[in-house]
């Protein structure tokens, strides 16, 4: 094996460590294996069987779900391709109430006599919990829905599109930064369907069929006489649709400094313009820190959100049950009591929404049978709610769940993960060049990059990808060497502005990590561009001393 070939793929193995999840991509599979699915009825009646066997041991509660996780990834480098797998993971996790207490049990044994083993050893373990006491668990209560389907709206299921024409394209995107004089290029694409169907002694039986896809890739430009390089990373977003999230279209093109892009995305154009600015940031100058305003774009502003607003309005974060993954909350419910708590300005209006179409957390219907929907959690700046799931909802007088429990897969108990959380587009129409117009002194700041957060997420740095010096309201070129520093609340207080919705666009995480042992989930966080006064920057290139 070359040197080259070696460190590329242990830097891969090293990636994977970080990323919950990674051993439950299941076995490789013939892709067109990928096409046959599972007669829903063979599932109910699988179903039945776990119920009934639950139920006449001693459950109180059960639920059964039924999954089938198909991946898809296409990774090249240069003019390359480095692999393609196809895998798949199969089987029943069962999850009961027994004596007052949880109990879970999976198994990949998809037969009858499988399902009422292990439902048999779901409602030992509880059995066994009880013994150890506490309160009892107390659900909220949840109509039965009757036998229900949903499925992703898609026009094009990623899994029916050639795998060369997957290729093709990644290679053809390499060769667009080959021959514009980049010295890297990697591009990956990653394609998920989670064939999900779910029971339950509510009398709920719900077939879903879920799809997400994540075009992506790096470009590399080295400057050897000055002994640097600079990378940028596509503008693509990972999304919940099919495969025409790649059929470029003008109309969904976000005009600027560059080019953006909200339901579909242009990667041989993109690739053309990371290409360019990958050589420009080399030349650009080094920011001088200060106070800035910022006028931050939604493909950089999701990340800020996800870490700020998203994790810390987590209830389970909030009581203290998880502090996995950068620690619990600062939101206490104290806060959230009052009734008043200045989380932001009055420009800040943040929803969680599970049914908005074309995010990464869509579906109909979460892993406990509850319908999704929509919600506020800080409205006008002040906090409002939190993201709650059936055992959580009695704790901050709910009568019903928020619909936001989730499980990577079949084998792994479901949990509180975080719904779509999104800022909502401000009401005054307002574009992002009038936005860029009164600023006397700021940084425009487009894609994500490095963050780092404190263990109740108040404290945080963010870095980005493109950097632009705003002079008197007019960019006056690139900067480079730029994070931004501020507390949660401080930041939020600071957004004096949010664009109108023509400019609202969605980015997302497909591996957000939670929980001990470690899950993953895939979640989108929309905005417009929004203006926030006088932030804290620094320089992350000069040393001290």
């Amino acid at each position: 094996m070359r040197r080259r070939d070696f460190i590329y793929l242990t830097g891969m193995g090293a990636g994977a460590l970080m990323l919950p999840g990674m051993n439950a991509l299941g076995k490789t599979i013939d892709p067109v294996k990928a096409l046959e699915g599972v007669d829903v009825k063979i599932k109910k009646e699988l179903a039945d069987v776990a119920l009934n066997a639950a139920k006449s041991n001693g459950a109180t509660y059960a639920d059964v779900r039924i999954g089938r996780y198909l991946n898809q990834f296409v990774v090249t480098r240069e003019n390359k391709v480095l692999n393609v797998a196809n895998t798949e993971s199969y089987g029943i996790g069962i999850r009961v109430i027994a004596n007052g207490c949880w109990g879970f049990a999976a198994t990949n044994d998809v037969t009858k006599e499988g399902m009422a083993k292990t439902a048999l050893k779901a409602v030992a373990v509880a059995k066994a919990n009880a013994k150890i006491g506490g309160a009892p668990v107390e659900l909220a209560p949840q109509k039965g829905y009757g036998e229900v389907s949903w499925k992703t709206p898609l026009t094009k299921n990623a899994f029916e599109v050639p795998i060369k024409e997957k290729v093709d394209l990644l290679l053809n995107a390499n060769g667009v930064a080959m021959a514009g004089g980049a010295n890297f290029v990697n591009s990956i694409m990653f394609a998920v369907n989670e064939q999900k169907y779910f029971a339950s002694t509510d009398g709920s039986y719900i077939d879903q069929d879920v799809h997400r896809l994540f075009p992506s890739f790096t470009v590399t430009k080295i400057d050897p006489a000055a002994g640097s390089f600079e990378t940028r990373r596509s503008l693509s977003s990972p999304v919940g649709m099919g495969y025409e999230y790649l059929d470029p279209l003008d109309s969904e093109k976000v005009a600027g400094i560059t080019t953006r892009y909200k339901k579909r995305y242009d990667m041989i154009e993109d690739m053309k313009f990371a290409t360019q600015q990958a050589a420009d940031k080399i030349k650009a100058k080094s920011v001088e820190p200060g106070k800035y305003d910022l006028v931050l774009d939604p493909s950089h502003l999701w990340l800020t959100i996800h870490e700020s607003v998203g994790h810390p309005t987590e209830l389970d974060r909030v009581l203290g049950y998880e502090a996995n993954f950068a620690g619990t909350s600062f939101l206490t419910l104290d806060k959230w009591k009052s009734g008043k708590f200045n989380f932001g300005s009055k420009a800040v209006n943040i929803v969680a929404d599970k049914t908005q179409v074309g995010s990464l957390g869509a579906v109909g219907y979460d892993d406990e049978g509850v319908k999704c929907k929509k919600w506020d959690i800080i409205k006008e700046g002040t906090l409002v709610n939190y993201q709650a799931i059936r055992d959580q909802a009695h704790i901050i007088g709910l009568t019903e769940s928020q619909g936001c429990c989730y499980s990577q897969s079949w084998q792994d108990v479901q949990f509180q993960r975080m719904p779509n959380i999104s800022l909502q587009p401000g009401k005054t129409p307002l574009s992002v060049d009038e936005m860029i117009k009164n600023v006397e002194k700021g940084v425009y700041i487009i894609g994500d990059g490095s963050f780092s957060i404190d263990q109740q997420r108040y404290n945080f740095q963010f870095g980005g990808q493109l950097f632009y010096e705003i002079k008197n309201g007019k960019i006056a070129g690139m900067l480079n060497d730029v994070a931004y520093q501020a507390n949660t609340q401080e930041f939020w207080n600071s957004c004096s502005q949010v664009c109108d919705e023509r400019d609202y666009r969605l980015g997302g995480a497909f591996n957000d990590g939670k929980g001990q042992p470690g899950q993953s989930s895939a979640v989108s966080h929309g905005s417009s561009t929004a203006l926030f006064k006088g932030v804290n920057v620094i320089n992350t290139k000069r040393k001290i001393g």
